[in-house]
């Protein structure tokens, strides 16, 4: 009885001695698992980051679209879709929307759009905030995001003819191929190396676009001259920009010579598979985007184009932004991976990968095609859903900054200007501070500035609210000098050429953050006698002046 006791403790201490091992053995299988070769923390930090560009885009559009685009707007929405309906005269509602991508073809009538634009904008924020908070998505989510900002942006007009809009569906198309199909799991699906390859190619894309359109462009760029402009004539200076204009022009050089090595020799490190390369790359195109972000108002722009840097890091960097139990779920999905075979799903998951991939290299090629052509053009797509796009800004930078100052009158003796929310007009009025938020109708004046009216229909037209004093055109503005009050007779358009006011001049004593000089008046005097011909020849009624 006592030989088979120390026979039954020995067995047990061997039992004990190899579970021993085997833990130790387990303990180094956890210690071996590499991080620098996992991005689910990326997808996390890269979907949150999303949700809040989504946020903001569907914000700007719940704020303004019923102003610029609804039923009483600025370029109302009904008659725009009429057009492009009698221009492709006996298409279906399917073969418009392939056309133009937006569910609003599918609506009985474009009788009162407002409260569809706002359902539209609100059903976004939503789904946006959603995904910003649980940092989850599923591809579901991600194809409503992207269709309904489709169905915005396509008939958004002049006031979404921006690069970004193209930029945010195109990063938005990626995102769909990167999340679980149906389930919110943050650990169902890897993401594999085409999406992280998919995104550094993006960036590459954007920034060459960027640099190519500049040497080709302005001389400026070429003698390092271009940022002694910049800060004062791009289109929505803020309180920054006041400040870094009147730097040494060295110093300008320096920014603009940073600038073509961001845009023009960064973009090549995102080709090479080595992970100092993809993380000094990352950094750089990050940290040149926070710069611009502090020094303008470039609507999400610059925001937007952080978010596939963000696909230069891996695990293994932003494990520190998460939970001790996030990191070791992380990686006991990563060992578990390693040994679960191939099924279904995951075969059907690469198979979907292999698709996308193959078609987003088809449609590649032209814009490969126009980065290499001397007569590239930015900021353009070559198919309607906007997939694969074209980017570029600045290619010219004016040298001089003119403002249309809007002012009216009840008898043409004594006028009173109209104030934009950032548009510089009031010369004490301080440089606004938005960014990534977007004044749609003060970037338009921008452009406007350079323009004959003829070519912008829509100023004559809100020319025209102002001489009624409709509300809708209130909530676009600063100071209506006629709220409250009888609504002017007469509108009339100044231009002027517009600087800063120099630091510590006398002009800045007295709070003035700008100087201005009077070039001409920028087209004639109106009154609603004048103005009427031109509404009914677009069909555009006054409402607010009619009842």
């Amino acid at each position: 009885m006592t030989t088979n006791t120390v026979k039954f403790r020995g067995s047990k201490a061997e039992v004990e001695d190899k579970s021993e091992i085997k833990n130790e053995d387990d303990s180094k299988k956890e210690e071996t698992v590499d991080l620098r070769r996992s991005f689910w923390l990326t997808r996390v930090v890269f979907l949150r980051s999303l949700a809040f560009i989504y946020f903001v885009a569907f914000l700007v559009s719940f704020d303004q679209n019923k102003e610029l685009i609804g039923d009483n707007g600025l370029l109302p929405l009904k008659s725009y879709l009429t057009r492009i309906k009698s221009n492709l005269n006996g298409k279906s509602n399917h073969q418009l929307f392939m056309n133009v991508p937006t569910l609003y073809w599918f609506l009985e009538s474009w009788n009162h759009m407002d409260p569809i634009l706002d359902a539209t904008a609100i059903m976004g924020m939503v789904l946006s905030f959603f995904m910003f908070v649980t940092g989850t998505a599923n591809s579901i989510i991600l194809a409503l995001l992207w269709l309904l900002y489709h169905t915005i942006v396509n008939v958004g007009q002049t006031w979404f003819s921006f690069g970004w809009e193209s930029q945010l569906l195109e990063t938005g198309f990626l995102a769909i191929w990167i999340v679980p199909f149906f389930n919110l799991n943050r650990f169902d699906y890897k993401p594999n190396w085409l999406a992280v390859l998919g995104y550094r190619f993006f960036v590459a894309r954007i920034m060459l676009g960027a640099g190519l359109i500049k040497i080709r462009g302005d001389k400026c760029w070429h003698d390092l001259t271009c940022m002694n402009y910049f800060f004062e004539t791009q289109p929505n200076p803020n309180p920054i920009a006041y400040f870094a204009h009147p730097a040494p022009e060295a110093w300008h050089k320096f920014e603009t010579f940073g600038n073509h090595v961001v845009e023009l020799i960064c973009p090549f490190l995102s080709f090479i598979p080595l992970r100092g390369a993809a993380l000094t790359n990352g950094t750089l195109q990050i940290l040149f985007q926070v710069i611009l972000i502090s020094t303008g108002n470039l609507s999400f722009l610059n925001w937007l184009t952080v978010l596939p840097s963000i696909w230069f890091f891996d695990d293994q960097v932003w494990k520190k932004l998460f939970s001790q139990k996030m990191i070791m779920r992380l990686e006991s999905e990563e060992r578990s991976l390693r040994l679960k075979k191939t099924d279904l799903t995951s075969t059907l998951r690469f198979l979907t990968s292999l698709v996308i991939g193959t078609m987003l290299t088809y449609l590649s090629i032209p814009i490969v095609q126009n980065l290499l052509s001397p007569r590239q053009v930015m900021n353009t797509s070559f198919e309607p859903f906007r997939i694969v796009n074209t980017y570029g800004a600045f290619g010219t930078v004016t040298k001089e900054r003119t403002e249309i100052i809007l002012e009216g009158s009840l008898d043409q003796k004594d006028w009173y200007a109209y104030d934009f929310k950032c548009k510089p007009g009031n010369l004490s009025q301080a440089p606004c501070l938005i960014s990534p938020y977007h004044y749609r109708l003060d970037w338009l004046m921008w452009f406007a500035a350079f323009q004959n009216h003829h070519y912008n229909p829509w100023l004559l037209h809100l020319c025209a609210k102002l001489l009624v004093n409709d509300p809708i055109v209130d909530s676009l503005l600063l100071k209506n000098p006629f709220k409250g009050k009888s609504p002017p007779k007469f509108i009339r358009a100044r231009h002027f050429k517009y600087n800063f006011s120099n630091i510590g001049s006398e002009e800045a004593q007295k709070g003035q953050w700008w100087t201005r000089v009077y070039i001409k008046d920028y087209m004639p005097i109106l009154d609603l006698k004048s103005v009427q011909p031109y509404l009914n020849h677009f069909g555009w009624k006054l409402t607010h002046f009619e009842k």
